[in-house]
């Protein structure tokens, strides 16, 4: 009974179990990192992606080709997701993350495949990452200025040509350098506080950091005041038009004084929307939705300037740099909800009005990201991407390491050396934790035209 139980609710689905749903695990995980091999190192190959839509995406950052295909297997979806963590963290070693994960899960098969049990397996891997881990201590350096910025060129090898990579880096260690804030000895830097505004028809070595955050709107009446020794700005999640009613009803007017006094009611409410707005003694509204064409002279009496239909992502970065908090009713606006800006302009970029404001709380930069084609100013965007993400993380923590394979090689070579000293089978793990990681130099070889062998025997 139990059994037909089970056969129904798994009725239509695929499954497999033991060695056979293991070696599938597997093989999924080494199908998604052949894809993305052939992209590791300077000499890694650019991969064109066709969406399914004609859309043509030329790129050799392994991020982007994982997170545009499209797997159905479980075990591909979560080396994706760990690559796309990967990219978060540390905005780079993404395609290095997948690499080393299928060698890892490949060795590991092997051992379980000869007899060793794959709890064995895992207590060798733990012991092997955690003595990875003590030795890379020992093994990096503080970086000085020049070594950072190469660390943030490395990033970008292989995207472009050094005259771009060389630029991005610089406005890269720039930014994370303006980001920088500090507390309790521990200073952070939050690439994320960095927007980006496309401009076509110039070269990428063109790209420019500006500071305070530019978004592309004007005000929403022509003699509304710039604020360019700052002020108090309010992020309104909503708008400021006349309400509609919550149930789906129709008026029937009989009186033909009946319409003007239902205008006059919500010209009234507005008012008193906009009365609580001025009350709080903002400047600046930033409003995600319309406003009212009524509203417009009634906030341009009241002295504040107004912009509305901004974009969520562009409200977060407002209140992030302002230090506001964001609002979702007008009625509900307070004066502590208030941030502060340190001046608020118009500048024009490609021709169009764009509202340039700097905020009061460390952070907010604009880049300003040029390219003669769109697919050249996305390859750049997301090469600025990679350099920030590192140039953030060497602010954190000013330790590199050597590159090309050298300290993954560094590790194999250690963890071969105290392998011998582990007793019973874990050790066994141990040697195949370090061949995974010979992986990363073999491949950077093969890309390079060289001899994979003679090259990690070297």
């Amino acid at each position: 009974m139990v059994t037909q139980e089970h056969e129904s609710l798994l009725s239509g689905t695929e499954r497999s179990q033991g060695r056979v749903a293991l070696r599938n695990n597997v093989a999924a995980a080494s199908a998604l990192a052949d894809a993305v091999r052939s992209t590791l190192g300077p000499k890694g190959l650019d991969k064109m992606l066709v969406s399914g839509e004609g859309g043509v995406t030329v790129t050799n950052d392994g991020v982007t080709v994982l997170e545009t295909a499209k797997v159905e297997h479980p075990t591909a979806k979560m080396l994706i997701a760990q690559s796309s963590a990967q990219d978060r963290e540390a905005g780079d070693g993404t395609t290095s993350t997948v690499i080393l994960t299928a060698e890892l899960l490949q060795n590991a098969l092997e051992l379980i495949e000869m007899g060793v049990h794959p709890t064995l397996v895992e207590k060798g891997y733990r012991l092997a990452s955690k003595e990875s881990m003590n030795h890379l201590q020992e093994i990096s350096i503080e970086a000085t200025e020049e070594d950072s910025l190469r660390s943030v060129m490395t990033s970008l090898s292989g995207k472009s040509d050094e005259g771009v990579r060389r630029h991005l880096s610089q406005l890269a260690v720039s930014a994370a350098t303006a980001l920088a804030t500090g507390a309790n000895g521990k200073i952070e830097a939050d690439p994320t506080l960095v927007k980006k505004v496309n401009d076509s028809g110039r070269p990428s070595t063109e790209s420019e950091l500006v500071s305070g955050l530019v978004i592309a709107k004007e005000p929403i009446h022509t003699e509304m005041q710039m604020f360019p020794d700052g002020g108090k700005i309010l992020i309104l999640d909503g708008g400021i038009s006349r309400r509609k009613p919550d149930l789906d009803i129709s008026l029937k007017v009989t009186d033909i004084g009946m319409t003007s006094a239902l205008n006059a009611q919500e010209l009234e409410d507005i008012r008193n929307r906009v009365d609580v707005i001025a009350a709080t003694g903002c400047n600046l509204l930033c409003a995600r939705d319309g406003i009212d064409d009524d509203a417009r002279g009634m906030l341009l009496d009241a002295g504040i300037t107004a912009y509305r239909r901004i974009e969520k992502p562009d409200l977060e970065l407002l209140a992030r740099t302002t230090g506001a908090l964001v609002v979702h009713e007008p009625t509900l606006a307070k004066p502590e909800d208030l941030g502060n800006f340190t001046s608020l302009n118009t500048q024009n970029w490609n021709g169009v009005s764009q509202m340039q404001l700097i905020g009061s709380e460390k952070g907010g930069l604009t880049l300003i990201v040029r390219g003669t084609t769109k697919t050249r100013i996305d390859e750049v965007s997301r090469g600025f991407d990679d350099a920030s993400g590192v140039a953030c993380g060497l602010v954190r923590d000013p330790r590199i390491l050597p590159g090309g394979g050298a300290t993954q090689m560094a590790l194999a070579r250690h963890l071969r050396k105290i392998a011998p000293t582990v007793p019973g089978r874990e050790q066994l793990a141990i040697e195949a934790f370090s061949g995974a990681l010979e992986s990363i130099p073999r491949i950077l070889a093969e890309n390079a035209g060289l001899s994979p062998l003679d090259e990690v025997l070297r």
